[in-house]
């Protein structure tokens, strides 16, 4: 395993060094170049060899030997090494392969990602080999070590476990820990995480924090627990905040928090003049933000808020390289590194019109270069879901006094409910709806209601979930088991009824979770869903992450888990899963 270059056999290695010697020749030259050195901060001309996947000369000189070499004339080009997402959480609707190769065509040539679903989808085994083939494609795939589920399971030991959670930290393609959504555990004297977060600071990983609204003393006190990095500021005060603490900052522009330009007005007009310890991040957004591109959409922010322009980019590429200790690998056009290399039109211009990913083209000269996929699903089971078991009428009673009332698309407060809900319908001038949450495999469920998601519409099924299990919501029971009987014959997926009929299906046929198919495809498909979720009611802009994020117990305050209704400050269970 080649481990996304963190090493080349000493064959490769000889064969670069004769490539200087003249004794073999270049795959490609791009010649004439201006690009952006990452160490001096400043823009030179330069002919760069690339063997293969590598960068071996960055320089004045051509090489003696030019064989059957490609050469590019770069003349009035401006190259700066492929963007890198640090923070990708690649399973929204989306898969992590198509994700990859959307995200490569606007620059975007790394991503570090959550691995959160190969737990629930794979078991080690077979999560190790898959993270084996995804070192085989052009773009570079790193992944986290997670510590925890970021909801209530009703087997988390099984899967969050010492041993478990140490050969996660320990595989040569996971490049960090986290995120921590748990540090709540860890503050009140979980010493198994700190252990976990010890081991991972041993192996030279940094260790991801999740601190939203966290205080001066709280976070001191994750500095010294062993944390690295957050994500979550909220103003400027906030990443100067951390930064003062030695904090890596992420700055967040996200289909649920658009933060990005607020954050970057804020710390220019502080005049904070030091971006190194800054990377931006689009934090998992859904599949229509990412239409016109991922890190390049955030540095044309960047350069807009008056960030220098050479910072802008090393916010996206070097910064991101450094603080997981890859910058021997990635983020700089240099010997040595990974031939991520795009080539733009104008210096304030980083919309590439070219774009290399380990030395192949992904773009040339404004034109998709076709690329093969390398992931086959099918090898790790990972196809349509089966249901052997039926929902029916006893499934849909619905008696708990308490519900989730929607405060915005991810927070959500506990509500006593006043409607008659033994109803097969709920009443249309009642701004709630049924809330089902079912085992995949019909083994328990728990049933409550919601307020904010829709007012109108008959049901929505969906397979995609935080755990993979079935969540149902819906005014009319009859149409919940219309979209119940659409998402078995579909194979797992999002269904929409109203009155009877289908309105909508989007099939996502990897394990459920995953959409099998063209990322243009599937942001038409999720455009036409929130078209028809604003149309019966659903109010705010994210509603796949509201579904996503109902079993979430990193947000306050109110969960529906597999364990049942959960008080997530208390970390209590106010009303337990029913066994089916």
């Amino acid at each position: 395993m080649k481990d996304n270059g963190h090493y080349w056999r000493n064959r490769e290695i000889r064969q670069h060094v004769s490539v200087i010697d003249g004794k073999e020749s270049p795959t490609l030259i791009l010649k004439n170049g201006t690009y952006l050195n990452m160490f001096t901060k400043q823009w030179l001309q330069a002919n760069i060899w690339i063997v293969n996947d590598r960068i071996v000369y960055v320089g004045d000189q051509l090489p003696e030997n030019l064989g059957n070499t490609e050469i590019v004339d770069c003349e009035g080009k401006y190259l700066v090494p492929g963007y890198i997402e640090p923070h990708a959480h690649p399973f929204q609707l989306y898969n992590p392969e198509e994700l990859a190769y959307h995200a490569a065509k606007t620059g975007t040539t790394t991503l570090i990602n959550d691995s959160l679903m190969w737990h629930f989808l794979l078991n080690k085994k077979k999560a190790f080999s898959l993270l084996e083939d995804f070192c085989k494609l052009p773009v570079s795939m790193y992944w986290w070590a997670r510590y925890d589920s970021q909801t209530t399971l009703q087997d988390e030991e099984e899967i969050f476990n010492t041993e478990e959670v140490l050969k996660w930290i320990s595989h040569p393609a996971v490049v960090q820990g986290g995120e921590l959504t748990s540090w709540p555990d860890l503050l009140a004297g979980d010493d198994r995480l700190l252990y976990w977060i010890q081991e991972t600071k041993r192996l030279g990983k940094p260790v991801e924090g999740h601190f939203p609204g966290a205080s001066e003393k709280t976070l001191t006190k994750m500095k010294l627990l062993g944390v690295n990095a957050d994500h979550e500021s909220m103003t400027g005060e906030e990443v100067i905040k951390r930064l003062q603490l030695g904090y890596q900052v992420g700055l967040r522009y996200s289909s649920i928090r658009p933060d990005l330009p607020k954050l970057l007005e804020e710390i220019v007009a502080a005049n904070l003049g030091v971006y190194d310890n800054l990377t931006m991040t689009t934090d998992g957004a859904t599949p229509g933000f990412y239409e016109k591109g991922v890190m390049n959409v955030c540095i044309e922010i960047a350069i807009e808020k008056g960030v220098p322009l050479e910072e802008a980019y090393r916010m996206a590429s070097y910064n991101a390289a450094k603080h997981f200790h890859l910058d021997e690998q990635i983020g700089s056009i240099a010997p040595g590194r990974i031939a991520h290399i795009n080539i733009l039109q104008a210096k304030d211009n980083p919309h590439p019109e070219s774009v290399l990913a380990k030395g192949k083209w992904m773009v040339k000269e404004g034109t998709d270069q076709e690329v093969s996929s390398i992931i086959d699903w099918e090898k790790y089971e990972i196809g349509v879901s089966t249901f052997d078991w039926e929902l029916d009428e006893k499934d849909l009673q619905f008696s708990l006094p308490i519900g989730l009332d929607m405060v915005n698309e991810v927070i959500i407060k506990p509500y006593a409910i006043d409607t008659d809900i033994t109803m097969v319908e709920l009443p249309a001038e009642k701004n709630e709806a049924f809330l089902l949450l079912i085992d995949r495999n019909g083994k328990w469920r728990v049933n409550t209601t919601i307020r904010g998601f829709t007012n109108r519409l008959g049901a929505i099924a969906s397979s995609f979930s935080t755990t993979g299990d079935l969540v149902f919501i819906g005014k009319n029971k009859n149409d919940m088991l219309l979209a119940w009987k659409r998402l078995k014959a579909i194979g797992g997926g999002i269904v929409l009824v109203d009155d009877g009929e289908v309105l909508l299906e989007i099939p996502l046929t990897l394990g459920g979770i995953m959409y099998n198919g063209s990322m243009v495809e599937l942001i038409e498909k999720e455009k036409q869903l929130k078209v028809i979720l604003n149309e019966h009611g659903y109010s705010f802009n994210d509603p796949v992450y509201s579904i996503l994020f109902l079993s979430s117990t990193h947000l306050p305050y109110i969960r529906i888990t597999q364990r049942g209704i959960i008080d997530v400050k208390k970390k209590e269970v106010l009303f337990p899963a029913t066994m089916c």
